[in-house]
């Protein structure tokens, strides 16, 4: 607590630093009386998105959009909210948190936290129903989902990081927090499309425009079917890579 006040002036020189060479998302503090200082200091106009850790709760994410919006610009577009998701409650409650604000832009998923309060290791086989929660809720409201269904604190193993980060792709997220620059090759890597997906993603929808297609609603490719869900998979895909 003694150096939230430095904090908060750290993070402001580091935001204009960073502001026009990239997104920036500053993290505040958990919901607590101290959450109107932290968005007191946001230097808003620089800032793309804001993420409130350990979210429990709609009213709590309310709080936080009220105060953003106290202190936005007139006319000034609301702030982007990522509610993070850290424990049992929140995981209980990832509905009522993905759908208290129209703000909310995105969910993420902190194993480590939750581990601690369900005192278990975070590892993938003791977290991956409530990362599977929390993904599934996000996507059921059109958000991005960030985060791993294991420990985002491996920052030597980039192995075992790569490893975790493929599984949380494929369970549905679409991102994660990475604690390490390290980290972030390998998060970038493994959230996109490998080559070969994208070949087949790219001979699909070819494919998809032809007549035999239109008019069965089914073509086989390479001994598989493919409809109409397989194509908007591969086109999916493809945005994706050109983002």
């Amino acid at each position: 607590m003694d150096r939230k006040i430095e904090a908060r002036q750290l993070m402001v020189q580091a935001v204009k630093r960073l502001a026009g060479q990239m997104p920036v998302l500053v993290r505040v503090n958990a919901p607590s009386n101290i959450l109107c200082e932290d968005v007191a200091a946001l230097p808003l106009s620089l800032i793309k998105c804001v993420l409130l850790p350990k979210a429990e709760s709609a009213e709590q994410v309310k709080r936080l959009a009220s105060l953003l919006e106290q202190k936005s610009e007139k006319h000034a577009a609301p702030t982007p909210i990522a509610a993070l998701i850290e424990t049992p409650l929140g995981v209980v409650r990832a509905e009522q948190i993905a759908t208290a604000h129209p703000s909310v832009v995105a969910l993420g998923f902190g194993g480590e936290d939750y581990a601690v309060a369900m005192g278990i290791a975070p590892k993938s086989e003791s977290l991956l129903w409530p990362a599977q929660a929390v993904a599934n809720c996000a996507r059921a409201f059109n958000l991005a989902c960030w985060g791993l269904p294991g420990s985002v604190a491996e920052i030597e193993d980039m192995q075992a990081f790569s490893d975790l980060v493929h599984q949380a792709r494929r369970i549905g997220f679409s991102g994660t927090v990475c604690i390490h620059p390290r980290q972030v090759e390998f998060a970038n890597k493994g959230f996109c499309p490998t080559g070969q997906e994208l070949a087949w993603a790219r001979k699909v929808v070819t494919a998809a425009q032809s007549t035999e297609l239109q008019v069965k609603g089914v073509i086989i490719i390479d001994g598989r079917m493919v409809d109409k869900p397989i194509v908007e998979r591969a086109q999916r895909w493809l945005k994706s890579a050109d983002s």
